[in-house]
C-alpha cells in the first residue's frame, strides 16, 4: 500500500533530501521518494498518513495527505 502526500516548499534536491530522511523514521515506511518540482512524495509501506503528514512537518515543510 502507498500513500501520496502534498509538499509545500520543497524546492530543491536538498530539500528532497530532508523531507525522504524526515519520512525514513516513521514506523512501516519501506520506501519513499520526493519530487520537488511537482510537489509530491510517494510513500511505499502501511505507515499511518498523519505521522508521515508529522514527520514532514517536522522537518520544517508543510504536507497534506
Amino acid at each position: 500500500m502507498g500513500t501520496t502526500l502534498s509538499v509545500e516548499d520543497m524546492a530543491c534536491d536538498g530539500c528532497e533530501a530532508n523531507v525522504e530522511e524526515a519520512i525514513r523514521g516513521v514506523a512501516g515506511v519501506t520506501g519513499v521518494e520526493a519530487d520537488h518540482e511537482s510537489g509530491t512524495v510517494v510513500v511505499e509501506g502501511d505507515a499511518d498518513a498523519e505521522a508521515l503528514v508529522a514527520a514532514v512537518d517536522d522537518a520544517g515543510y508543510e504536507a497534506s495527505a
